[in-house]
């Protein structure tokens, strides 16, 4: 449910900050994909701009920077991005509003998407014609001091949008960066406990092993920056000797003179270290001191938040992975693999989540589903919503009526969420698949002969919305679409996380998704990482949940499948055909020697569910596993049948018998607030015979005898 928009990133315009203004730099926010560039008031000051004179577009800089100049600049964005990397910066010759000329630097942080492609570029500029070693200024020391002032506003830059320790360790893995501080390594460190972790290190042909873990108390300068929380300043090859010689070894090869290790202190406690190694030999200048320390303040502050957002992260994932089922269950006559990826940062996750549920003999539930927001209450609330669509769907409530309840639970927490979720039932032994989709992506299907189909489900309104004005046609407001799962075929059920397409058309998502389930391999295991490898790594970003069930068994032509009819209370057309489809289906199935007693049975309970109960019904038949034919008749009572005594004049109360005399089984299920009353046939040894079975010629007539095998009955006030 998300878009491009929630990928973890500062606000629209970037929020300059104050030190920046204080030290008169701007900053910009340029919007690759509207080609909207915002400038802050600084930075027209800078540029020697009136607000009403700039268009909010790159063209509106040309009445300051020369054509020539603004070439170069952007190939200078276009290399940088060409490279994938994260930063560029240049300087620039520019005209103030009287012609004068001018210098003005540009440093720029390229933001991109989980696909990588750049869609926005933030960054600083500011006024550089008096910088120390400018263009056409002179002195080797200017020039150091030029370079290492430009680190501290680089640095300066990402701290308005570093939200992991990979942000902040990118400009210290740049060789630009190296190349302004004017050192020839660079090592990040992170304390962790009692040690310290080099967690990144930038160099030029140079490394220094200070081993991947530090103690804190041993004779190392970066554990000593720690441990007195006190920048270290190394200015000979003499003095690593002679105070660190546990690292001398390792700097001896290297043409290495100096060094500074700076402590990475945010709220009064250390949290890492920055350490610098430089060809030049001599002490540093206080000058040179105060930026290296305004550099390891500005690292200290980026890391901790990196640090907390990365931790927050960690959290909330693990939240929302309890919130899932920790196993798939085994399902007989089904092959069932699912995915769930994390495409979030922070405490940014998502509500997404997928289920199984084994409901009893062949049939098994799937679900999947979406919880509006990102966050640990999104993460929550989803728990809360699968386990109660279990809960209903155990219970025997039918699609429809289990997402209405859930509808109605989610209400009824009153979190001002919503959530989108598509269940799906079938019958693993006759391919009867009944969904239900409440504002969700359509599901797909593809067919034992490798055709591919977005199945259309009549959906009603994401869940926790308030219900239109009821009407005796809208029912529980989710109608249930019904089609047939053949052996061989497979259903992908998805969240929109896997099909979402930065700038792309809504549909160009949902055609690649189905070109991909269409082409992918028929393991159920492999094509969902092909789903989740091909299409979802180049989605929006959020989160993404996936399901994939295929019903076992050697693909079959069409036909043949399960019936079903629903049954309206005052449609005098329904029972009518039902009995026709009935006597036709069982002909095909080879029973027509059975035919009447089957009709009869279907026919009384079709009429106990329209004359004793509100709200119609529903019949099916199908042939089990064990090959006998099971009508089932559902309805909208919880009463449960029971068999009565009739005497010779009375006009009713004989259904049961007759259902028991025919049948070979027979019995009652509770469906959630309704039952299910089933018959089975056992048509083996009677079938492909003209002949009707002995004893029943129409509805007055006596039943055969009795069979072998009777279920048990259950007893309850009730009336057929």
């Amino acid at each position: 449910m998300a878009r491009r928009g929630d990928v973890p990133e500062v606000d629209w315009p970037a929020r300059p900050d104050t030190s920046l203004a204080l030290n008169h730099m701007g900053t910009f926010d340029w919007d690759l994909d509207s080609g909207r560039m915002h400038l802050d008031p600084t930075a027209l000051e800078v540029l020697d701009l009136r607000p009403d004179e700039y268009s909010g577009t790159p063209a509106g800089l040309r009445a300051r920077i020369a054509p020539a100049e603004e070439a170069r600049l952007d190939a200078r964005v276009a290399q940088a991005i060409k490279d994938g990397r994260s930063h560029y910066g240049a300087y620039v010759r520019s005209r103030r509003r009287d012609g004068s000329p001018a210098w003005t630097h540009i440093q720029g942080h390229i933001l991109r998407d989980p696909g990588g492609r750049p869609y926005r570029v933030i960054g600083i500029l500011r006024d550089a014609a008096h910088d120390p070693g400018e263009p056409g200024a002179a002195g080797e020391q200017d020039e150091g001091r030029r370079r290492m002032t430009g680190v501290v506003e680089r640095t300066t830059a990402i701290l308005a949008h570093a939200r992991t320790v990979n942000d902040v360790t990118d400009i210290l893995k740049d060789p630009q960066a190296l190349g302004h501080l004017g050192a020839v390594s660079v090592m990040l460190g992170v304390v962790d406990g009692g040690r310290i972790h080099l967690v990144a290190e930038g160099q030029l042909g140079t490394y220094v092993p200070e081993i991947e873990y530090t103690r804190i108390d041993a004779r190392f300068p970066m554990s000593v920056a720690v441990r007195t929380m006190q920048p270290v300043f190394i200015v000979s090859r003499q003095e690593f000797q002679d105070s660190y010689p546990e690292l001398w070894p390792y700097i001896e090869p290297l043409s290495v003179h100096s060094g500074v290790y700076l402590p990475l202190i945010a709220q009064g406690r250390p949290v890492g270290a920055l350490g610098l190694l430089y060809k030049r030999e001599g002490d540093f200048t206080a000058e040179e001191r105060n930026l290296l320390m305004a550099l390891g303040s500005g690292v200290a502050q980026s890391l901790q938040r990196a640090i907390l957002f990365e931790q927050e992260h960690d959290l909330a994932e693990g939240l929302q992975r309890a919130m899932l089922p920790r196993r798939i269950p085994t399902v007989p006559g089904a092959l069932i693999a699912v995915r769930y990826r994390s495409a979030r940062m922070g405490r940014d996750i998502g509500g997404d989540w997928y289920d199984v549920v084994p409901l009893g003999g062949s049939r098994v539930g799937v679900m999947i589903g979406d919880v509006e927001g990102h966050d640990t209450d999104a993460a929550a609330v989803m728990g809360q919503l699968r386990i109660v669509m279990r809960a209903y769907v155990v219970e025997g409530h039918t699609p429809g009526a289990a997402m209405a309840r859930a509808s109605a639970f989610l209400r009824e927490l009153e979190t001002e969420r919503f959530a989108t979720c598509t269940y799906a039932e079938v019958d693993l032994t006759s391919g009867r698949l009944q969904m239900v989709r409440a504002g969700h992506l359509d599901p797909v299907v593809r067919r034992g002969d490798g055709s591919c189909h977005r199945i259309q489900v009549a959906g009603g309104l994401p869940l926790g919305l308030p219900p239109r004005e009821p009407t005796a046609a809208a029912g529980s407001g989710y109608p249930v679409t019904s089609l047939e799962l053949h052996p061989g075929d497979t259903l992908v059920l998805c969240t929109d996380g896997l099909i979402e397409r930065p700038g792309a058309d809504p549909d160009a998502g949902m055609l690649e998704l189905m070109a991909a389930i269409h082409s992918g391999p028929a393991d159920v295991e492999e094509l969902a990482d092909v789903l989740c490898d091909l299409v979802g790594d180049s989605g929006g970003g959020d989160d993404m949940a996936l399901l994939v069930l295929r019903r076992r068994g050697t693909p079959t032509g069409r036909g043949g499948g399960p019936l079903s009819q629903r049954l309206d209370p005052g449609d005098a057309e329904a029972p009518a055909l039902a009995r026709h489809l009935i006597r036709a289906a069982v002909d095909a199935w080879g029973a027509r020697g059975r035919a009447d007693e089957i009709e009869l049975a279907a026919d009384e309970l079709m009429t106990n569910a329209l004359v004793h109960t509100d709200g119609g019904g529903h019949i099916s038949m199908r042939i089990t596993p064990q090959g006998r034919i099971r009508v089932e008749v559902e309805d909208s009572s919880s009463a449960l049948p029971r068999r009565r005594e009739a005497d010779d004049w009375a006009v009713s109360g004989r259904g049961l018998m007759l259902v028991e005399q025919l049948a070979d089984a027979w019995g009652v299920e509770p469906r959630g607030g309704g039952k299910c009353v089933w018959c089975e046939f056992a048509v083996t040894a009677r079938q492909d015979t003209d002949e009707p079975a002995q004893g029943v010629s129409g509805p007055s007539a006596g039943g055969p005898a009795a069979p072998t095998t009777r279920p048990a009955r259950q007893d309850a006030e009730g009336t057929t």
